[in-house]
């Protein structure tokens, strides 16, 4: 599989030089090309998306206003992202359209209205949710008060950089730290989208909040219980995905927006099926509940794996089971498969590693297993 990072390519290189060349008097296309190329391969993404964004930044014009405009002259005609992310003779699109983006956020400070209206031109392209960002940190108050009008634009894709572009921790972009401090200045936008009849837009909502929840856990439970209030289908299932981080945790709050109590039952068992587990292989276990209520419960079953760190200690890992309706004094038999493989977030360590159960936020019971990992898995 080719790597991700050669979405920034010789190719698209001489695409922006194309379209440079069409807009830009006296445009030095060799150089421009050369100076790229020359040390793109060794290269990981971001780092070829800045590297490109410097170039561009030294072909276009030093005068905002005319730098703009051509900026803009270079976007493919075809403004819905969604009919196709390649850039083409007709115009750039797509990855082409980050480091174009990085040039204004990083270049554009200066004139605060040019940028972003033409980061919402590009949104239409290719995301702006990093570029916007820069504007953000510069001057919050200031690009709010033009942000906000894009939560009537009839483009999906500038009603949602409204939402993503301000997400206080956007992954793999810079942290908004004002907003994770306070997060009431979006509260007005997240409700004003929060029912948008893209669920592209919705699921970007939920996402924000999902960032505001892990610095303000109770702002965030206690709106998905105020909006759970005649909630449709679409605002229920935002909600739930805003919540995901607060239901793993057992957020008593943000459970009860779900209508999941306190659970009345007994755990039976806690089985570990694979007492060994082989690296790369699978731990098998199975857990019996039995309901001490005299009505049914719906349960949210998470289990966690205390995963032995470096320094020995436990450390546990929420993943989701399932959920279901447990009837008054029924016994239900849970069994599950967890694949124990290679991923670049964590690297694990031999020896005793944990399992236990997490229902309606409450932790019940806890199981051994080993873990044999290869010593050079381990280094």
């Amino acid at each position: 599989m080719e790597p991700f990072k050669n979405v920034f390519s010789a190719e698209l290189v001489a695409c922006l030089a194309d379209h440079l060349q069409k807009h830009v008097e006296g445009f030095d296309r060799s150089s421009f090309e050369s100076s790229v190329l020359e040390e793109l391969e060794g290269l990981e993404l971001k780092a070829r998306a800045q590297l490109i964004a410097d170039h561009l930044h030294l072909a276009l014009p030093e005068v905002l206003g005319e730098r703009f405009r051509i900026l803009r002259s270079m976007l493919h005609p075809v403004e819905d992202a969604k009919t196709g992310f390649e850039s083409d003779d007709d115009g750039v699109r797509g990855w082409g359209v980050l480091p174009m983006s990085m040039v204004v956020g990083q270049h554009g400070l200066d004139e605060l209205d040019g940028s972003l209206s033409l980061l919402a031109e590009m949104t239409k392209r290719f995301s702006s949710e990093f570029a916007v960002r820069y504007f953000l940190l510069d001057d919050q108050t200031r690009a709010l008060s033009i942000i906000s009008g894009w939560v009537t634009d009839p483009n999906r894709h500038v009603r949602r950089l409204v939402t993503e572009g301000t997400r206080p921790r956007l992954p793999w972009a810079m942290q908004l730290p004002q907003l994770m401090a306070d997060p009431s200045p979006m509260l007005p936008y997240l409700e004003a989208l929060r029912d948008d009849e893209e669920e592209y837009v919705r699921r970007s909502v939920a996402n924000h909040l999902n960032d505001i929840a892990k610095d303000h856990p109770g702002l965030v439970a206690q709106l998905a219980k105020d909006w759970m209030q005649g909630a449709d289908k679409n605002r229920e299932r935002l909600i739930r995905h805003a919540c995901r981080t607060l239901i793993k945790q057992g957020h008593p709050v943000a459970l009860e927006a779900f209508g999941l109590c306190p659970p009345e039952l007994e755990l039976e068992s806690l089985t570990i099926e694979t007492p060994i587990v082989d690296f790369g292989g699978a731990l098998g276990f199975e857990a019996g509940l039995r309901s001490t209520s005299d009505k049914p419960q719906s349960l949210v079953i998470d289990y966690l794996v205390h995963f032995r760190k470096a320094d020995g200690r436990l450390v546990g890992k929420v993943f989701k089971w399932k959920s279901f309706t447990l009837e008054p004094g029924h016994v239900h038999i849970l069994e599950r498969s967890h694949l124990i493989r290679p991923i670049t977030t964590r690297r694990y360590y031999g020896g005793t590693q944990g399992l236990s159960l997490r229902i309606n936020g409450r932790d019940f019971g806890y199981a051994e297993f080993e873990l044999d990992v290869p010593a050079e898995v381990a280094m």
